[in-house]
């Protein structure tokens, strides 16, 4: 789909992106958030058509088994299974090692529940493929997907997250009484 023909299907829907991926920015990961319902899967696959990159995904296992898992994959999907440690945090640092363009995105409060912080795995992909943090916000109530600026972690943990907690305050999403309570 094209970036022009996703921008219009958004407008359709009252829906803009605003912001871009700096075309120098090659390797990156997104954190889209809040993740509060089933609805943000499509409108994120709009917005990446959008912004005209191609961004793949991590999902839980569980999407990924027949009859339907074989679209997910097609879509740029990879099964995340969380009931196994299975240093996947090594597995997709490795794939920025290999890849002179990628870029996954996730949802990183991990579940469409309410959760009081963000898991910390994007982080450790961040900080171990060397690579910049591109915040994401879904604003249900401005109907906007907001791509921040490329932020790249400094090594220090708590402020980094803290800082990335930041940028998605006071934003709605689709369902207000889940996702990030911030």
């Amino acid at each position: 789909m094209s970036p022009r023909f996703a921008r219009r299907v958004l407008r359709l829907f009252g829906w803009q992106v605003q912001g871009e991926i700096p075309e120098s920015v090659r390797k990156f990961i997104i954190i889209a958030a809040p993740h509060t319902s089933w609805w943000d899967f499509p409108l994120g696959l709009l917005a990446r058509a959008a912004v005209g990159r191609m961004i793949y995904f991590l999902g839980k296992a569980a999407l990924f088994k027949p009859p339907l898992g074989w679209i997910m994959r097609r879509l740029g999907g990879y099964p995340v299974d969380r009931t196994k440690r299975t240093k996947m945090v090594e597995q997709v640092v490795e794939l920025y090692r290999i890849h002179d363009d990628f870029a996954i995105a996730l949802a990183p409060e991990g579940t469409r529940r309410r959760v009081s912080a963000f898991r910390t795995g994007f982080y450790y992909i961040a900080t171990g493929a060397r690579i910049p943090i591109i915040c994401v916000r879904f604003d249900y109530q401005q109907r906007v997907v907001n791509f921040g600026l490329p932020f790249y972690p400094t090594g220090d943990k708590d402020r980094d997250l803290e800082t990335l907690w930041k940028h998605f305050a006071g934003v709605r999403g689709k369902r207000p009484g889940k996702g990030i309570a911030a």
